[in-house]
């Protein structure tokens, strides 16, 4: 295994070296857009679990120099990203698929479980913006609440499993309330469904914690496949880049779901991701900014009386049922964007974590 995680060391350097990269120092500080935004009192965005201090500034560097190069076709460039991966994910090359975000990737390995009438099983509130697609493929949706500890019940989804379903989704850490399955009872858990079903494991947000990722599981079984993203620790949302990992068997039924395999990928999106990849002091100081300011918030939400899940993730699930005043003009009159109410019961709702300062912004304005 070390010697694996030399060999990936080794590679980014290579690949650094190859788009003229060199060697940058990361400084885990705001880009220059935000900056400037800050300065002209636009909105303070707190919605989507971006990371407010990326593209990190070797990405930022191997973007701009591939901008002129996006008149021509690299056939290289995602091939070698996939080859990263692999090394980084210690997986073959054909374990793995490219897509523009994990959203494509999610609507390829859909398309690919709804290509037969049935049912499938997600947890409530969960990140669900794909599944109105799937129920106009013509899937039923099972939804199973969450433990009264905002936990994703795996032993009720398991129960929910039946003759008629296509895949169950779980997506760890869970997105709004940012709690996290442990690690051998989700394992237990995927062993059990995949027997009977597809299960997609998206962990969008799984770099923010210390827990260990599926991957290795995902190439064994057929049943499986782990969804991973850089739109989040990594900062490039806007880039669109994601991938997944499964079998290689399930991974060529779902790339014929896909006109061009790894095709969706900008030169400049991989060049991103790529870059992004070597810089570990960036993803370093992100991980820990973001427990600072996390940590910071948590602690005020507590003397405010508002009960908040303690949360793995870069944002926050609090309920709003005890706060006497009118939280969402709050945030509107101070010109912060968030989230709306995820359950009504105890209305529950989720804000990003930004840098400390924005934090520090959230709770004048709540107070």
């Amino acid at each position: 295994m070390q010697s694996n995680r030399r060999n990936w060391i080794k590679q980014l350097g290579l690949a650094a070296a190859g788009m003229g990269l060199g060697r940058v120092t990361a400084l885990a500080e705001p880009s220059d857009l935000f900056k400037e935004t800050q300065e002209a009192g636009l909105p303070i965005k707190l919605s989507s679990n971006e990371n407010p201090y990326g593209p990190s500034p070797l990405a930022r560097r191997a973007m701009a120099e591939k901008v002129n190069a996006t008149n021509r076709y690299d056939w290289d460039i995602t091939t070698r990203l996939i080859e990263t991966l692999s090394v980084k994910n210690n997986v073959r090359k054909d374990n793995i698929l490219m897509a523009a975000g994990s959203t494509e990737v999610l609507d390829l390995v859909l398309r690919y479980a709804a290509n037969q009438q049935g049912n499938f099983v997600l947890a409530y509130p969960t990140y669900s913006y794909w599944s109105d697609t799937v129920i106009r493929f013509g899937l039923e949706r099972k939804i199973v609440p969450l433990t009264k500890e905002k936990q994703v019940d795996l032993p009720a989804m398991l129960k929910a499993i039946n003759a008629e379903t296509r895949f169950v989704y779980i997506c760890n850490p869970n997105n709004p309330t940012g709690t996290v399955c442990e690690r051998n009872e989700l394992l237990r858990f995927v062993n059990e469904a995949s027997k009977q079903t597809l299960v997609i494991v998206d962990e969008a947000y799984i770099d923010f914690t210390t827990e260990t990722s599926l991957v290795s599981e995902a190439v064994q079984n057929k049943n499986l496949v782990v969804v991973r993203t850089f739109s989040k620790i990594y900062g490039l949302a806007g880039a669109r880049v994601g991938y997944m990992v499964a079998h290689s068997r399930t991974m060529e039924k779902v790339a014929a779901m896909q006109s061009w395999n790894n095709g969706s990928i900008t030169v400049i999106s991989a060049a991103a991701a790529m870059a992004s990849l070597s810089d570990t002091k960036f993803v370093s100081d992100t991980y820990k900014l973001n427990e600072k300011a996390r940590q910071y918030t948590m602690d005020q939400l507590k003397k405010l009386n508002i009960t908040s899940i303690p949360s793995s993730t870069n944002f926050l699930y609090f309920s709003l049922d005890k706060y006497k005043y009118d939280y969402f003009r709050r945030l509107k009159d101070n010109h912060i964007s968030g989230t709306g109410i995820y359950e009504d019961e105890g209305s529950w709702t989720r804000i990003t974590i930004g840098t400390l300062a924005e934090m520090q912004k959230f709770i004048a304005a709540i107070r």
